[in-house]
């Protein structure tokens, strides 16, 4: 379906609640076994099904019922830093990791009795 058929409020939310309702029905749920495990009333799960409004919180109980939360993604995709600042965070990653130190040494240096020796089994 095109973006021209989702122009009103109406027909998204109507979309939106035939999609939940054939995912209710594909895993094989009841709107009371799935109002159960969301959380909610039955009343509301018809609600959804039948696109009327919700609450926010009652869409997401249920989307993660059915398994679909982790779709948000594609629904609202994550935001994609620039080529610049990707460019410029590249900078600023670190490229070499720190020399040891021992805590016994006042140079931060290790001491030359501490260091291991090839054969040496202390």
């Amino acid at each position: 379906m095109d973006a021209s058929h989702y122009d009103t409020d109406e027909a998204v939310l109507a979309k939106l609640g035939e999609r939940l309702k054939r995912r209710r029905l594909d895993l094989n749920l009841t709107q009371a076994d799935l109002a159960r495990d969301a959380g909610l009333s039955k009343r509301t799960v018809e609600r959804i099904e039948a696109g009327e409004t919700s609450q926010t919180p009652s869409l997401i109980r249920i989307l993660r019922s059915l398994d679909l939360l982790k779709h948000i993604d594609a629904l609202i995709p994550p935001p994609v830093q620039s080529p610049i600042e990707q460019w410029k965070l590249l900078g600023r990653q670190r490229q070499r990791g720190s020399s040891l130190r021992s805590s016994g040494s006042s140079s931060g240096k290790p001491d030359r009795g501490d260091r291991w020796i090839w054969g040496d089994s202390r």
